[in-house]
């Protein structure tokens, strides 16, 4: 896809919700359902991905941990989102890898103490870029990634979250 093609594709939706701001709002959603042992089955649209307990709070590996998924989907909305920036502003991309690491002390997450977070305490999200484009296209290829990423931006600004049964 080229940008021509990108820009005549997200236009009329971009004309849309400047007129029908309401329409913009979308809701995603996500299902799971209890599975055998501690483990709990994601319906992910495409397959069931079953997730566990890390190795490192009694999970034996063979099922897919929580945190690391969260991590795939940030580097996959990072991923996606620099391809559509990278098409939008002309900056040709001969290939890109997205990694992400989590710091994650699993004291607290398994209650052995009150002062270790529970979750993710920092995320690295690094690019390797393989492009002829100048620093300075690269730089504002990596800055309006980080701008229009969505998982990024909601790890990065938490939104309300709410809890029901």
């Amino acid at each position: 896809m080229n940008a021509e093609e990108l820009k005549s594709l997200q236009a009329p939706l971009k004309q849309q919700y400047q007129d029908q701001p309401e329409s913009a709002l979308v809701i995603l959603k996500a299902n799971a359902r209890i599975g055998e042992g501690i483990t709990c089955k994601v319906d992910t649209g495409k397959a069931l991905a079953e997730a566990g307990l890390h190795p490192a709070t009694g999970g034996d590996g063979s099922t897919l941990c929580s945190g690391d998924m969260l991590l795939e989907a940030l580097v996959a909305c990072a991923g996606v989102t620099l391809k559509a920036v990278a098409t939008a502003i002309g900056v040709k991309l001969h290939d890109a890898t997205i990694n992400a690491e989590g710091e994650h002390d699993f004291r607290g997450t398994l209650g052995v103490s009150k002062q270790a977070a529970v979750g993710f305490q920092a995320i690295r999200l690094h690019f390797d870029l393989q492009s002829d484009a100048d620093q300075e296209d690269l730089d504002t290829l990596i800055k309006l990634t980080e701008r229009y990423c969505v998982v990024f931006q909601t790890l990065s600004g938490a939104p309300h979250i709410s809890v029901s049964h």
